[in-house]
């Protein structure tokens, strides 16, 4: 007889691992047992058949688990008479924290079936599906520890749980109409529900017939509240965004199945599969010319769209034959609303109507945004579904060290590393806002506590304004504290997100975004680095011209307009050949001699090598573009979306003509954009298409940015390229400057499980601080 002890590690708690080790060890006719422990699941087997148990239990595996590493440990040679599933331990965690995941098809099969007992039950689930980060508030994951502890099962759902051979064994949310959570449809500022007005059935059939009737309704999902209402209808729509304070920033849609996708929007077969999967996140689609209101997505030619992710969305929409707006359920710029009283106080200018239930969620969880490509799925926004999922970290990773990255202070995520893993947490938001800013606190306390993590290095980022950074500071203590360059943590997150070994020789990193720290003190945007996980040097660059204003500049396109137009041309100049335009005319109106003595003194105008803001400047004199943005990128995500396919196929000499000079002639290169202004210029007096106009401009940069690879490249050891920065979301650059790399026989790495965005730099920023400290830094 031979024995052996197990310690998995991996997403093996709270998904029906432990009833399948029951299951394996039986059929195998192995004694011994299996319990969670906080290391992980922890597995005693006696039998002539442990060696065959690892093999039979990786073929077995239920829907959601994932192994990331078996430790094995001796056992004393007395075998117990049967293999049973035995009490939960605690102490030092090495678990992975399971994402909330979407409704199986066995759950909902039973809520639509009126001969079961959980027929038209709101919160059904069992260890295939339904919340686990949302309700969880220490480890290990056991029912004790979650919010769901209020609740006393009834006897047939304790019979359930614990039975081995049912898929409810141990599921920790496992509830039902008797003992579990309730669902109820509230007024907004008071007063009674007239449910008769809305559904003969119950709360949560109401809360679909108010929709269907033009009301806003709060809705508590997974993660947090979400604001409803039925996407048809252009007044409605006008109302929410007047009331949420959303002038402009898309709203996501929700449909109850695919067949109500198909009338509104493209559907791929991938596109198909994401949306029907467990993670069920938010999939940007091409959206169907006319069929829905402009006031869903103004000026963008993509809608985000998901599928029903808990049984009482599925029920609420069950009669909705439209799509229904599902956005977060927020005052634009504050994080969503989690808790009851929260929502009553928040939202009741809001919404109309709340569907509100008693299950507490502990965590604030979005929704996920995700992109499908011709080549891979873009990550947009990682959180509902992914997160907390860990990332494997690249070979040669030091294992005995551990830190925690602090992440950027737009589209937070923090980062902590333990062992071979990174966990990346799920998407917090801008730091900017009060509520947010403590949100990402509280949280990042909850991950150290649940994985018991004591870092050797608090990683930050270089910038000592970003509030991140100074939060990093404030929590290290005698910590040590390792900053890092912002481009350098994109391009490195990059080369994490593709397991690059830490060993691999540098490769030539392109990181494009809005703004960051450079070592010089000017602002970062458009950089070209060679770089690997221990360093980078700087070897090319957008040209780098004014911020006007600052921060301003970020908010208002037209600064970066007037400020490229002025680079190199004088205003004398710009108004003799084009002052018949509508844009040189709106120039002579702004406040030009104001940001004219900016520039002359030096004053509020830091110089900025952004490619956002080059897509600004760029979508300002396309015409798409003046006032105040209201969200990130919004300017040059229409400026994308307005791009016309067939003028992708013009002669490349209709291209726009970037060039590539040295600065000061003899110094680093940079791309410079002059010669693309006056052909833009020149197109607009011919009123050539803003479509063809984009085309134009994706082409010439695209293009341009190939020629500086190659330049970089040709007659190096560099074989491989890196895109990374907010910059590298936009599809069709992306793609373009694929093509090109490829074309010189380059490998491309990009981003794949992570956003290129800021949302990845924590897992950058580790995996930085990482190799600092392996060096002995």
């Amino acid at each position: 007889m031979t024995a052996q002890g197990l310690i998995i590690q991996g997403q093996v708690q709270g998904v029906g691992f432990r009833p399948t080790v029951w299951r394996v060890a039986n059929e195998l006719g192995l004694t011994g047992d299996v319990k969670n422990t906080a290391r992980g699941v922890e597995i005693r087997l006696w039998g002539q058949a442990v060696d065959e148990f690892e093999a039979r239990l990786r073929m077995s595996l239920p829907v959601l688990a994932q192994i990331e590493q078996i430790e094995t440990f001796d056992l004393p040679p007395e075998a117990p008479a049967q293999f049973e599933i035995t009490p939960s331990d605690t102490g030092t965690s090495r678990v992975t924290v399971t994402p909330d995941m979407a409704v199986c098809a066995d759950c909902l099969d039973e809520v639509r079936d009126p001969f079961q007992r959980r027929y038209r039950y709101p919160f059904a689930n069992c260890t295939n599906c339904g919340p686990r980060l949302s309700i969880v508030k220490s480890a290990p994951y056991d029912r004790a520890t979650t919010t769901m502890a209020a609740f006393d099962m009834c006897p047939e759902c304790q019979a359930e749980y614990d039975n081995p051979e049912d898929r409810r064994f141990h599921a920790q949310p496992i509830a039902c109409h008797s003992c579990g959570p309730k669902a109820w449809l509230e007024k907004l500022g008071g007063g009674a529900v007239n449910l008769e007005a809305f559904s003969m059935m119950d709360d949560v059939d109401a809360a679909g017939g108010a929709l269907m009737n033009g009301h806003i309704v709060a809705v508590k999902g997974l993660g947090g509240f979400h604001l409803a209402c039925d996407a048809t209808k252009a007044d409605v729509l006008q109302d929410l965004r007047d009331r949420k304070r959303r002038p402009d920033k898309p709203f996501a849609l929700m449909a109850r199945d695919l067949n109500v996708i198909r009338r509104y929007a493209e559907l791929s077969e991938e596109e198909e599969r994401l949306l029907g999967s467990s993670e069920a996140p938010i999939v940007l689609l091409k959206a169907l010319d006319g069929a829905l209101p402009d006031g869903i997505a103004p000026g963008l030619d993509r809608l985000g769209f998901m599928l029903p992710n808990t049984p009482m969305h599925h029920l609420m929409l069950r009669r909705m034959k439209r799509p229904v707006v599902m956005t977060s359920g927020n005052i634009s710029g504050r994080p969503q609303c989690i808790d009851n009283d929260e929502a009553r106080r928040e939202l009741a200018g809001v919404a109309d109507f709340a569907l509100l239930h008693n299950r507490d969620i502990e965590n604030r969880v979005d929704d996920s945004v995700v992109r499908v490509d011709p080549t891979s799925l873009t990550m947009i926004r990682r959180a509902r579904g992914y997160a907390p999922k860990p990332i494997t970290l690249p070979q040669g990773a030091p294992e005995d060290l551990s830190v925690i990255a602090m992440g950027s202070e737009l589209k937070n995520t923090f980062c902590l590393t333990d062992g071979a893993r990174a966990i990346p947490s799920q998407h917090m938001g801008d730091l900017e806002d009060v509520a947010t800013f403590d949100d990402a606190a509280r949280n990042l306390s909850l991950y150290r506590d649940f994985y018991d993590h004591a870092p050797d290095a608090i990683i930050v980022d270089a910038h000592p304004e970003y509030l991140s950074t100074k939060r990093g500071y404030e929590i290290a203590g005698d910590t040590p504290v390792i900053e890092v360059q912002h481009h350098h943590a994109h391009i490195a997150a990059c080369l994490a997100d593709n397991a690059r070994a830490f060993d691999a020789p540098p490769v030539l990193g392109v990181a494009m975004d809005g703004l960051g720290l450079g070592d010089d003190g000017t602002i970062w945007g458009g950089e070209f680095m060679i770089a690997d996980y221990e360093g980078y040097r700087r070897v090319g660059l957008l040209k780098p011209v004014a911020l006007l204003g600052g921060t301003a500049a970020v908010r208002e396109p037209w600064r970066n307009a007037y400020a490229h137009l002025t680079a190199e041309m004088s205003w004398p100049e710009l108004k003799m050949n084009f002052g018949d335009l509508d844009l040189i005319r709106r120039l002579e109106d702004a406040p030009r001699d104001a940001l004219d003595a900016m520039k002359t003194s030096g004053t509020n105008c830091p110089l900025s090598s952004s490619c956002g803001r080059l897509f600004d400047a760029a979508a300002t004199i396309a015409g798409l573009a003046w006032d105040r943005q209201s969200y990130e990128g919004q300017a040059a995500m229409a400026f994308e979306a307005r791009l016309d396919p067939d003028a992708m196929d013009e002669p490349d000499e209709l291209a726009y003509p970037f060039s590539i000079p040295l600065m000061g002639g003899k110094g680093l290169p940079y791309i410079e954009p002059l010669a693309v202004w006056r052909a833009m210029l020149g197109d607009l007096l011919l009123h050539t298409p803003v479509g063809v106009m984009s085309a134009r401009f994706h082409r010439g940069l695209a293009k341009t940015i190939g020629k500086m690879i190659h330049r970089l490249t040709d007659d190096s050891p560099i074989d491989t390229v890196a895109l990374s920065g907010g910059c590298f979301q936009n599809a069709t650059l992306t793609q373009l400057v694929q093509h090109e790399a490829q074309t010189l026989g380059l490998n491309v790495l990009t981003h794949q499980n992570l956003p290129a965005n800021d949302g990845g730099l924590s897992l950058g920023q580790a995996v930085v601080g990482l190799a600092h400290l392996r060096k002995g830094g």
